[in-house]
């Protein structure tokens, strides 16, 4: 295992201590809102310190992109940049409904080569390194195998902050519910990607999300024979924040339902 890798799963688990501690008593919790649905509470805070910390003690000059204190002091000249979310599902958590998970992704010059999605209520532990595959729990895991998408499981998020492209959405969703097996909106997409890698869904598709939902999660997808693009299909979804993600096949099908859809304000 690459020690970077080893370094972000111990940051991981980390964060996973502190936010399993807290949600025994998500009562008490402290809650700001960000924009409208956005939520951030003292435990993605917290998380994301403990995060930070351990990432800096073993590798000082590595740039860091992190959901809630942005380019955390990064030098501007690092070619390697970790990518951090230390709370993807902050609405699900206080609300006490438990599908969240902390997402941590190594970029070297844009490139993804290490990702790490850890569930803590389940203690699933989602690894990748390019070129070394994709594990949950050490275990390898492959994408599934389907390749009928009225088979297919499909994962998705709804729009929740903004809304200039909720009709775009619809009329995707729509297409998307009455061709394929169903849809499924668990609510933390580093979690819905890394079930796209081992198989649990068919594939995923989200449009507006941000570098630190897609990090991790993408290379899982690509380490364990899937692929994932925006939604021309090409490989600027981390900055447009338009993915989808699925084996090969499903992957295909999904851009062909959207594909009518994309106008300018898709963007890609």
């Amino acid at each position: 295992m690459h020690p970077t890798l080893n370094i972000a799963i111990k940051a991981a688990r980390r964060a996973g201590q502190i936010i399993n501690r807290a949600s025994l008593d998500i009562d008490k919790l402290k809650v700001s809102v960000k924009q409208q649905s956005d939520f951030v509470t003292e435990v993605d805070r917290a998380a994301e310190t403990a995060i930070i910390e351990v990432l800096r003690e073993a590798y000082p000059n590595y740039g860091i992109l992190a959901e809630e204190s942005g380019l955390a002091g990064t030098p501007a000249d690092s070619e390697f940049q970790w990518i951090i979310d230390p709370l993807d599902g902050t609405t699900n958590f206080i609300h006490g409904l438990p599908q969240y998970a902390i997402s941590i992704g190594l970029a070297k010059n844009g490139v993804m080569t290490q990702g790490v999605v850890y569930d803590p209520n389940r203690n699933e532990l989602f690894t990748a390194s390019k070129g070394g595959g994709a594990f949950l729990n050490e275990k390898r895991i492959r994408v599934a195998s389907r390749t009928r998408l009225d088979e297919a499981l499909i994962g998705t998020g709804f729009p929740y902050r903004g809304f200039e492209h909720v009709d775009a959405y619809l009329a995707i969703f729509k297409d998307m519910a009455q061709k394929t097996a169903g849809m499924r909106r668990p609510g933390a997409a580093a979690l819905d990607l890394a079930w796209v890698a081992c198989g649990r869904m068919d594939g995923f598709w989200e449009l507006g999300l941000s570098p630190w939902d897609i990090a991790a999660g993408s290379l899982l997808i690509t380490e364990s024979g899937g692929i994932v693009g925006d939604f021309a299909g090409e490989s600027d979804y981390m900055k447009t924040g338009n993915v989808v993600g699925g084996n090969p096949k499903i992957f295909s099908q999904l851009l062909q339902i959207i594909a009518p859809h994309r106008t300018a304000t898709l963007q890609a």
